[in-house]
C-alpha cells in the first residue's frame, strides 16, 4: 500500500474501526473540577419570605433544589449560609394564574451576580406544596439554574485578560512513544504544527503550559499478515489530571510502519489535532447562558457540562 493511498485509509476507515477521524472521549464535568479551588465553592440554597410557601414547603423545596444541582455536579447543598459560600435565593412571583419560580444568585461577598426564571406552574398546584410537585419542580429548575451559573462564569473569563478565552491556549508536548521506524518524531514534528495552526502555543517545558498532550503507539499482529495499530493521545490539565483521550485505530499490512511514516504521521497529527482542540475546549469554552448576569470578581461553583 502506497503512503498516500495509507493515509487515505487512515481518514476513510470509520466504518471498520468506527474511531476515526475525531475519536475522543471528553470528560464532560472536568470543567467543575477545573474550577473548584481547595476549599471548594459551595452554592447555598435558601428560599427568601417570597417564595409563596410554608417555612416546612420551602425547606423542601430548597432541598429539591439543592438535590438537582448535585445531579448537575455542582455542590449545592439547602443549608445556612457559610463564609465562603455562593447563595442561591429562591423566591416566586404570582402572575395571574401562574406561579413563576425565580433564582438569584449572589458571590460570597453578597453582591447579585444574575437572575433566572424557571417554567410556570399552576398557582392551585404551587400553593399544595405536595412532596412530588416540589421534587419536579427542583429537577425542572436544574437546568436553569446550571445556565445562570455558567453565563456567570463566561463573563467572568470574559473580563479576566489571562483567561483562556482572551489568549492562546499553552499546550507542553510530551514525548510519544511506541512507534516503529521514525514514528515517534514525525508524529510529534506533525502534531506540533497542527496544534499551532489551530492557534494554540506549543512549548517543550511543562513549566506555564495550561494543558500537556502525550501519545502512546501499539501494534499488534493480526490474521493474514496485517497490523492492527492504536494511537491514544492523552491531554492533562496543568494540574495532572486527565482531561481527555482521543484515540486511533487502524489496520494496515505487516511492516508497513517500520521505516518511514511520511504522509501518514501528517494524516494522524490533522485528525487527532482536531479531537485534543475538542477535548481542551470541552473545559475552557462553557455554555453560554440566555440570562444576563454582571462579570463576577470571584469564580462561582461550575456546573458540570
Amino acid at each position: 500500500m502506497s503512503w498516500s493511498r495509507l493515509a487515505l485509509a487512515l481518514v476513510l476507515l470509520v466504518a471498520a474501526c468506527g474511531d476515526l477521524p475525531r475519536p475522543f472521549e471528553g470528560r464532560p464535568g472536568a470543567l467543575a473540577s477545573r474550577l473548584s479551588q481547595p476549599p471548594p465553592a459551595r452554592l447555598a440554597v435558601v428560599p427568601t419570605g417570597q417564595v409563596l410557601l410554608g417555612d416546612a414547603a420551602a425547606g423542601q423545596y430548597a432541598s429539591a433544589v439543592a438535590e438537582a444541582m448535585q445531579e448537575e455536579a455542582l455542590p449545592a447543598v439547602a443549608e445556612p449560609v457559610r463564609p465562603g459560600d455562593w447563595r442561591l435565593e429562591l423566591s416566586a412571583a404570582l402572575r395571574g394564574s401562574q406561579v413563576v419560580p425565580g433564582f438569584r444568585v449572589r458571590d460570597p461577598a453578597g453582591a447579585e451576580r444574575g437572575l433566572a426564571e424557571a417554567q410556570p406552574v399552576p398557582a392551585a398546584t404551587w400553593s399544595e406544596a405536595a412532596p412530588d410537585m416540589l421534587r419536579r419542580a427542583g429537577r425542572e429548575a436544574a437546568p436553569t439554574i446550571a445556565g445562570l451559573l455558567a453565563g456567570i462564569e463566561a463573563a467572568r473569563r470574559d473580563a479576566d485578560p489571562d483567561s483562556l478565552v482572551n489568549r492562546p491556549v499553552r499546550i507542553h508536548l510530551r514525548p510519544i512513544t511506541g512507534a516503529p521506524g521514525d514514528g515517534n518524531r514525525a508524529l510529534a514534528r506533525h502534531m506540533r504544527e497542527q496544534l499551532i495552526r489551530l492557534g494554540m502555543t506549543v512549548q517543550d517545558k511543562a513549566e506555564g503550559a495550561d494543558y500537556a498532550v502525550g501519545a502512546e503507539v501499539s501494534l499488534a499482529d493480526m490474521p493474514g499478515n496485517q497490523q492492527r495499530v492504536e494511537i491514544r493521545w492523552r491531554v492533562a490539565d496543568a494540574r495532572g489530571a486527565e482531561a481527555g483521550q482521543v484515540a486511533q485505530l487502524n489496520q494496515v499490512p505487516r511492516g508497513t510502519l517500520a521505516g518511514l511514516w511520511a504522509d501518514v504521521a501528517l494524516v494522524v497529527a490533522e485528525e487527532a489535532a482536531g479531537g485534543i482542540k475538542d477535548v481542551i475546549g470541552n473545559q475552557t469554552n462553557p455554555r453560554r447562558a440566555t440570562p444576563a448576569a454582571t462579570p463576577p470578581a470571584a469564580t462561582p461553583p461550575a456546573a458540570a457540562r
